[in-house]
Parts: C-alpha cells; sequence; structure tokens
C-alpha cells in the first residue's frame, strides 16, 4: 500500500482531515501510522510539534516525538541547523521505524509545501523520496485560494508526482455554492480530482480564546474559566458607542479588539454574544469591565501591542485539535464519512 501525504496551506485544515482518516481507516481494520518529516511549534509556548503531539495520542503510538517528527523548523531554521545534519536519509530512517508492520502511514505535511525547500526537504521532494501519494487540501477564502491549489497541482504535475485528488476543506457556507458551481469544475476541466468538499464547522475550525491568548501572551483579567470559549469572528471596536451598538449585536460569538481606555465600547460588547474582549495598549480598563466580565464569564486580555499589531498577530491563529478534545475528534471523522471520499482513496493507495 501507499503512503498519503496530506499537504496544503496554514489554515487549510490538514491536522482534522488527517485525525478523520487515520481513524477512519483504523475502523475499517487497517493499521495506521502518522508521520511529519517536517514540524513546526504552533505557538511561542509550544515545545515540539501539536500535529504529531496529538496524531501520537489518537492512535496510541509508542514512538517518541522525534521519530515521527524528524525535523521541526521555524522561520530562521537556516540558523540553527548544521546543514550537514539535515538529510532525506534521517527521514527515511525515521520513517521506517514508524513504518514498521503498519498497512498505512499518513504523512502530515509542513505548514506550507515549500518550506525547508532549500535543503530539498520541501513536501514535493520528499513525497518522492516516501513515494507517498498527496492529497491536497484547499482552504477557499476568494478565488485566489482557487489560484493557489492549480498552482501547487501544476507543480506537483510537472515534477512527476501524480497526485491523488484535492479536498476543499472549512468551506464557508457563504462559498459553498460557488466551490461546487464554479472552483470545483474548474479543477476538474485540469484533470484534477475532486474528493471533498467539507463545509466550515465552527466546533472544529474557529480557534479558541485560549489559542488566541496563546499567541498574543499578555494578562487575563477576567474570565479565566472561560477560555475555551470559540471565537467565530474577530470584531475591532474602534468607531462610537452608538454606531458599535447595532454593530456588536449583529455577530455572534465574536472578539472584541478595542483600547483599554474605551470602557463604553468593551461593556456594550459584554451585553451581546461575545466570547473574549482583547484590550490594546497596555491599558487598563475602568473596573466596571472586568466586574461584568466575571459575572457573565467572559474573559478579558489585556495586551500590551497597539491595535495594529494585535490584529495581525491574530490573523495568524488557526484553531488546533487537542486529543483531550473528543467533540472535534468525532467531529473530524464525521466530516470525512459524510463529505469525503474516503473509499476511493483507500482504493486508490491499494
Amino acid at each position: 500500500m501507499k503512503n498519503l501525504y496530506i499537504m496544503g496551506t496554514a489554515g487549510s485544515g490538514k491536522t482534522s482531515v488527517a485525525v478523520g482518516l487515520a481513524l477512519k481507516y483504523r475502523q475499517e481494520g487497517y493499521r495506521v501510522a502518522y508521520f511529519k518529516p517536517v514540524g513546526s511549534t504552533g505557538s511561542s509556548t509550544a515545545q515540539s510539534d501539536e500535529d504529531a503531539l496529538l496524531m501520537k495520542q489518537v492512535l496510541q503510538m509508542e514512538h517518541p516525538l522525534e521519530t515521527i517528527v524528524p525535523y521541526v523548523a521555524g522561520p530562521s531554521y537556516l540558523s540553527g541547523y548544521k546543514h550537514s545534519c539535515v538529510s532525506v536519509k534521517t527521514i527515511l530512517q525515521a520513517y521506517e521505524t514508524v513504518a514498521a508492520g503498519m498497512d498505512l502511514v499518513i504523512i502530515g505535511g509542513a505548514s506550507f509545501p515549500h518550506i525547508m525547500g532549500c535543503l530539498g526537504l520541501d513536501a514535493a521532494s520528499l513525497a518522492v523520496a516516501l513515494q507517498a501519494a498527496p492529497l491536497f487540501v484547499i482552504r477557499i477564502d476568494n478565488d485566489y485560494s482557487l489560484d493557489t491549489a492549480i498552482f501547487f497541482n501544476n507543480y506537483l504535475e510537472l515534477k512527476g508526482i501524480s497526485i491523488m485528488g484535492n479536498v476543499f476543506h472549512n468551506v464557508p457556507h457563504s462559498l459553498m455554492a460557488k466551490t461546487e458551481g464554479i472552483y470545483q469544475p474548474i479543477l476538474e476541466e485540469r484533470g484534477y480530482r475532486i474528493l471533498g468538499v467539507i463545509p466550515k464547522d465552527p466546533e472544529i475550525t474557529s480557534p479558541t480564546v485560549k489559542d488566541y491568548f496563546e499567541v498574543l501572551g499578555g494578562e487575563i483579567l477576567a474570565g479565566k474559566d472561560s477560555l475555551e470559549h470559540v471565537v467565530e469572528d474577530v470584531v475591532i471596536g474602534a468607531m462610537t458607542i452608538e454606531s458599535a451598538l447595532g454593530y456588536l449585536r449583529r455577530t455572534a460569538n465574536k472578539a472584541v479588539i478595542t483600547g483599554g481606555d474605551r470602557s463604553e465600547v468593551a461593556l456594550s460588547a459584554l451585553e451581546t454574544s461575545t466570547a473574549a474582549i482583547i484590550l490594546t495598549g497596555g491599558l487598563y480598563p475602568n473596573i466596571k469591565v472586568i466586574a461584568r466580565a466575571e459575572e457573565k464569564g467572559i474573559p478579558v486580555i489585556l495586551v500590551h501591542y497597539d491595535t495594529y499589531t494585535t490584529i495581525e498577530k491574530m490573523s495568524e491563529v488557526s484553531r488546533r485539535i487537542k486529543a483531550s478534545d473528543e467533540r472535534a475528534i468525532n467531529i473530524a471523522v464525521k466530516n470525512i464519512e459524510k463529505y469525503c471520499d474516503w473509499r476511493s482513496i483507500l482504493r486508490a493507495l491499494q
């Protein structure tokens, strides 16, 4: 049986697809392992690749993390590695250890397929070395997302790599009709197979307040026990209080970013469907804000960044499934069963 290499860009849902497929194939009686040649740390507080840690626990793998994910690369990885020690040979040795006795190895891609390309450890090169069939996971934000998918499909084809197919993942409901009616046909006309269209589900795709706090840091002023709240949208409270009221009521389960000196905006947000208040500039709010937030169980996080920097950092955050999050794991499996042609993937691997 061939290996399955799950590729995609950051935030596309590669981990969710890997979890869903791995557990589905285990249910079908196959011995499944997970391997990630090039990993990364998801936040400043993380010490190891979180995908590898998740899959090690979910699949009850006995191998150490250093074997499941041989290399961990950050944006300045060239400064930390001795190039002579970084090689495909090391990756193949780790892979063979993980693959021993298994029917199928699901290989997780790095945040982007091009990562570590200057050392020959990009996703395309590794797919050849590991004799793995790529499954490309497409995150749809706008029309440019389709351009990205076509570019990577073309590139793999030019490299002589036979791609398994594509899965549209985390598709917003507002773009579902366009994905099925326009994006999918365009890819199929070019000979690229579509193996699933999975709609966005806030329960599994939207970050939690904790996910944002791990990236932003700062101080939790209220709601420490409610960091698992799901954040479906981010709103900037820079408008007048009159304008803010109507706008805040229209958006549910939101994180509201505002200055610590804008207590009236924070108090208004606390009276609507709000997951968290993020106060910028290091300015402590009126005590009424903290008291009301504690009363309603809504986290208030004080950060020392300006509003622009805060928004920029938050834009990089995506939901990460934890091994303890049984609900998210079950949704990942059900998404594969309901929206993905997992049988065709299995047949192609065989």
